[in-house]
């Protein structure tokens, strides 16, 4: 409590301070949306007083957000302006959004403000440290340039000791360049032209700014943390100035209470062994264990940071035929949203750490366990709350320009970027004990050197699993096989030792009323809260299918919020209204990770070996679907019937023409009509279709789905079955534009539970 009362008076002197001598005063504007967060921010508030760094925390550091001078500069180049700039901006809200003031996009800008260290950090180094800033910039004290940094998404510090004054306030100024569209830096979503999958730009500070004092001789500078729970150990690794000759001392926690006093030796690393029973980090049990660090120089700790680390691990694993993505060496099933993290009133920057909170507690709330944070990288408070309420991790680098890619040349400096940013954001955030994989591309976006740059990030991370492209590039590389498909679920075929993932599916549009930015054009759409969680569950359908016999280990649903104009969130883009029952979202989505569905064959798909079927492209007989009829004039083929690059399809034989008539003879086996198993039919039709056993409708659909489903067979079909004798199933499929495909198969299906207790659902007509 302290140190937030000496950070708000230090913030609030600061604003007075600014606002004495600036020319045009800090006003917030109204963007088209506003989260409650930004309605009621003010720029007097401690703004994200909380420490930006939680897992090397020191006591002695300033929070510098909040009001600073502003004004676009004339070039990348232009030499600090003297005397006051001209207008007022709300640091760390980027120029371009509302919160910030300015709500305008500059290619080039000036910040500047002044600051006065307390009296007792004297003695010691000064850290000045921007957690974010886009994209290039120079920063410059008391009129000298201290250093630059180029990257948009990666925290950097200088150390400004040398250049300060004797005076009692210190002047900060930075240049930034951001040229956004113009270059194939990454920059994941931000364009200067919002529309489609594109969003609005961010521009300059855009994270925390902020100092810190540690020891002018020796002092930690970056740690690394890597949990083996296998060995009940924690490997630790640091570095730092000056550390030769000095020992370490380690206090951890288990809660408030002290379980472990280790001092070392100055070596390369650290083993520190855990008591039994480790804690383990899990969604179900996020466990952190909290830890002091010292640096000795013989008895006296001349420097120490707090910080916490979760025993947790990840792997992949061969079950039941199939390689799966693996906690603590148990199999998860990991469902969760795409989350993208812009804001309406802040775009990169949210308004609060308890808007940051409320995002990832809403998520947890509707059921899911993982998050896909799409081509961002947060916060380092965003990760420190995933950690703290059990949440999984995919991160994604952020995409280079998305013009480039998909077998275009990427130039040689725009590669080096992505390299040098691809490596700040592995060791930035390699602690966090939620983040469970590293995504380098999506969708092809910038795209190159794969191999390599899988080899790379393995070498600087080897604990982590690796996903080369989430939706391509699709190569054998890495952990992880990794296909999109819209609106329903996929599930890549078996290869190599890959992790098989569904990386995007969903895109169910509902336009809240009142609460739409722009409106624009999903996937799919829907017109109530119901027919949205109808839908959501159909799909929930499919990921368990998947899951229970197709070896898909996790799912990544489009997405958690509304961004701008894409109106597929759960939740709309101003966190207002959640779009349905968040009891029911967390029931169907608690049902995808504990429910399984094993099939057991009675007339397989052609998905694993073609089938084969009589089939005709004529309009047959009326009485084609009795058993008597004689097809011996039809043609034969094997399945599936279709045309190539249809989705999730199997294509045996071609078939284009408007109508397709296919039978099929089979024989059901004894005993299987009087189990308790269910018998259900696995279909793939596009478009619309009816289906016979022995001449009696069994179901009749319409439209197109883009995989096999599971659907529930009449109980006038049912009856007509002969079991253990011959029997006959009859197909007519209707196209009228675009792909098309049918296949057909007939199953049991046998429902486990892992202790939710809730029924299996079969589509119906």
């Amino acid at each position: 409590m302290i140190k937030i009362k000496h950070i708000l008076i230090i913030c609030v002197a600061a604003f007075f301070t600014q606002t004495a001598y600036s020319q045009t005063h800090y006003q917030k504007k109204t963007a088209k949306l506003m989260t409650v967060w930004g309605e009621n921010l003010q720029a007097t508030d401690p703004l994200l007083p909380e420490h930006p760094r939680p897992q090397m925390v020191r006591e002695q550091w300033m929070n510098l957000n909040g009001i600073w001078q502003f004004q676009p500069a004339t070039s990348a180049t232009e030499a600090l302006p003297a005397g006051n700039l001209a207008r007022e901006i709300l640091v760390p809200f980027p120029v371009e959004s509302a919160l910030s003031g300015i709500m305008e996009h500059h290619e080039n800008v000036w910040y500047r403000r002044s600051f006065a260290l307390p009296a007792d950090w004297a003695g010691k180094r000064q850290l000045l440290h921007f957690n974010a800033v886009d994209y290039s910039c120079e920063v410059f004290v008391n009129g000298v340039s201290v250093g630059k940094h180029d990257g948009g998404y990666d925290p950097f510090y200088f150390d400004i000791t040398e250049f300060l004054t004797s005076g009692e306030t210190q002047d900060v100024a930075l240049r930034v360049n951001d040229m956004t569209d113009a270059k194939g830096f990454p920059r994941g979503k931000q364009t200067l032209y919002p529309g489609g999958i594109m969003y609005t730009s961010t521009t300059g500070i855009w994270q925390t700014v902020w100092l810190e004092a540690v020891p002018m001789e020796s002092y930690i500078s970056r740690i690394r943390m890597v949990p083996n729970i296998d060995n009940a150990n924690l490997r630790f690794f640091v570095e730092g100035v000056g550390l030769n000759g000095m020992n370490l001392r380690f206090k951890i926690f288990d809660n408030e209470n002290q379980f472990i006093i280790e001092e070392n030796y100055r070596s390369d690393y650290y083993t520190l062994n855990i008591p039994q029973p480790l804690k383990l980090w899990s969604p179900d049990n996020p466990f952190l264990y909290d830890m002091k660090v010292y640096i000795l120089n013989g008895t006296e700790a001349i420097d120490s940071i707090s910080t916490y680390f979760g025993m947790r691990k990840i792997s992949k694993q061969l079950v039941d035929g199939y390689y799966r993505m693996m906690l603590n060496n148990e199999f998860l099933f990991q469902i969760g949203p795409l989350d993208q993290g812009f804001w309406p009133d802040g775009i990169y920057t949210a308004p609060s750490d308890d808007a940051i909170r409320f995002d990832i507690e809403k998520t947890k709330a509707l059921g899911f366990n993982m998050i896909r944070k799409h081509i961002k990288v947060e916060p380092l408070r965003w990760y420190y709350w995933c950690d703290k309420l059990g949440m999984l991790v995919w991160q994604d680098m952020p995409s280079m320009n998305s013009y480039i890619g998909g077998g275009r040349p990427v130039p040689t400096q725009e590669q080096t970027a992505f390299r040098r940013e691809l490596e700040a954001m592995v060791k930035t955030h390699w602690n966090s004990p939620a983040i469970i994989s590293w995504v380098l591309f999506n969708e092809w976006q910038g795209s190159h050197n794969e191999s390599s740059l899988v080899s790379q990030v393995k070498s600087w991370d080897d604990s982590r699993l690796i996903n080369v492209g989430s939706g391509g590039p699709d190569y054998n590389l890495g952990d992880i096989y990794d296909r999109h498909n819209y609106p329903a679920p996929t599930c890549p075929p078996r290869r190599g030792e890959q992790a098989l993932v569904c990386g995007e599916y969903g895109g169910i549009g509902y336009f809240e009323k009142g609460h739409i930015w722009q409106e624009g054009n999903p996937y799919e759409t829907v017109n109530t809260h119901a027919q949205l969680l109808e839908k959501y569950t159909q799909y929930a359908d499919m990921l368990i299918n998947c899951k229970s016999n197709r070896g898909l280990s996790a799912a990544v649903y489009t997405e958690i919020t509304d961004v701008e104009m894409e109106l597929n969130g759960l939740i709309t883009y101003d966190r207002k209204v959640i779009k349905g029952n968040i009891e029911d979202f967390y029931a169907v989505n608690q049902r995808i990770i504990n429910e399984y569905r094993y099939f057991s064959e009675v007339l397989p798909t052609s998905e694993e070996t073609p089938q084969v079927w009589k089939y005709t492209l004529t309009q047959p007989v009326a009485n084609w679907i009795s058993p008597t009829f004689n097809d011996s004039s039809w043609s034969t083929g094997v399945g599936g019937f279709g045309t190539v690059g249809t989705p999730g399809t199997f294509i045996g034989t071609v078939w284009r023409t408007d109508d397709i008539w296919l039978r099929r003879k089979f024989t059901m086996p004894a005993g299987v009509l009087e189990s308790d198993k269910k018998l259900i039919l696995r279909i793939h039709h596009d478009e619309s279709c009816e289906i016979y056993f022995n001449g009696v409708r069994a179901i009749s659909l319409t439209g197109y789905i883009t995989d096999y489903e599971v659907f529930e067979i009449s109980p006038a079909a049912k009856a007509a079955l002969i079991s253990g004798g011959e029997n006959t199933l009859a197909v007519h499929c209707r196209q009228t534009t675009g792909g098309q495909y049918i296949d057909v198969g007939i199953s049991t299906m046998e429902i486990s539970q892992n202790g939710t207790g809730l029924e299996i659902t079969v589509k119906k007509k």
